[in-house]
């Protein structure tokens, strides 16, 4: 099978790029290197340094080679930075994605497996969220995902594409075998931060906000191990490819922890706990968000292997440890 991925220098990307190499596909990477790494490519994927909206490369490229199934996973990911900057969101994560995937879809390449977010769900009034449930974007990054969603199914109703829509919950961890993981210099993810901390990168933890209306007044979120996700794309790619009907499917084990939770695990396998500090909330965060899995679960009879926060902790840690240098 012949996958082209986006964003394949990324750290979802590149984790989905080796489980597919590992497989035996043949893999090639798109990606403009802006928040990707290019060390995180495996040597057997061909990386082709691109905007996705550079029109002339894509259509030569989708010309002179002939691929099974798209990945999508390049986009910008910061809650934070798109609050401040929205105009540049709404451009990179979905004007460019137009642009793109119409290309592709004019090239025959019709089957699309696209990352989305569980931040789609804004702040659900219930414990965990069904595919189902009413979508209601709290920043600008959760918008252009939705918005991207939107213009997938429209498409789909247009002309003959099939897509899996996976809505990621709070994806951490690293690969086993310390191949790939989440490198980035301007981290807002929770436990990115923790091990940054634990290597001596940063000084402390700032918790962002104390008083939301849960049961330690910390942010409550689902966390889903890299690795388990890479098999989800794997799994969905098969799907689709034996020509499976499109799908929406959450991405999460069902189970949320606090940010206080998280800490304390963290501080359960190290030597020396690492410190923390409360600090003002911020904008876009919701309270709460933890998936309902079982669409997915029972749709492929899959169960996930790393279920474990400790496990991706300790994956996440030892990555960060191998990187301490970057």
């Amino acid at each position: 099978m012949k996958v082209l991925i986006t964003g394949g220098a990324g750290y979802i990307g590149s984790h989905v790029c080796n489980l597919l190499l590992d497989k035996g596909f043949d893999v090639t990477v798109i990606d403009n290197l802006i928040t990707g790494n290019k060390k995180l490519v495996p040597e057997k994927a061909k990386l082709i340094i691109s905007d996705i909206a550079d029109e002339k490369k894509i259509k030569n490229l989708l010309s002179s080679e002939k691929f099974d199934l798209l990945m999508h996973f390049a986009g910008l990911i910061r809650v934070d930075e798109s609050v401040k900057n929205p105009k540049k969101y709404n451009e990179f994560n979905f004007e460019k994605a137009k642009t793109f995937l119409n290309i592709c879809f004019q090239n025959k390449l019709t089957k699309v497996i696209f990352s989305s977010t569980a931040s789609v769900y804004g702040n659900p009034n219930k414990q965990k969220v069904l595919e189902s449930d009413k979508l209601n974007p709290l920043n600008p990054y959760a918008a252009s995902k939705l918005n991207l969603e939107e213009f997938i199914k429209a498409k789909s109703d247009e002309i003959n594409i099939k897509y899996i829509i996976l809505r990621y919950f709070n994806v951490a961890g690293a690969d086993e075998k310390l191949r790939s993981g989440l490198i980035s210099k301007f981290s807002s993810h929770l436990i990115k931060i923790a091990c940054e901390v634990a290597v001596g990168k940063r000084e402390k933890i700032i918790i962002n906000g104390n008083d939301y209306d849960t049961f330690d007044g910390t942010p409550v979120r689902d966390y889903i191990h890299v690795t388990d996700l890479s098999d989800i794309h794997l799994i969905s790619a098969k799907y689709l490819v034996e020509g499976g009907k499109s799908n929406i499917f959450n991405c999460g084990y069902g189970k949320g922890y606090s940010v206080k939770e998280v800490v304390e695990n963290f501080n359960q396998i190290l030597d020396k706990k690492i410190n923390f500090e409360i600090g003002p909330r911020r904008d876009g965060d919701s309270k709460m968000i933890v998936a309902n899995s079982d669409k997915f679960n029972e749709f492929f009879s899959w169960r996930p292997k790393f279920n474990d926060i400790k496990y991706i902790l300790k994956t996440a840690l030892e990555w960060e440890k191998k990187i301490k240098q970057y």
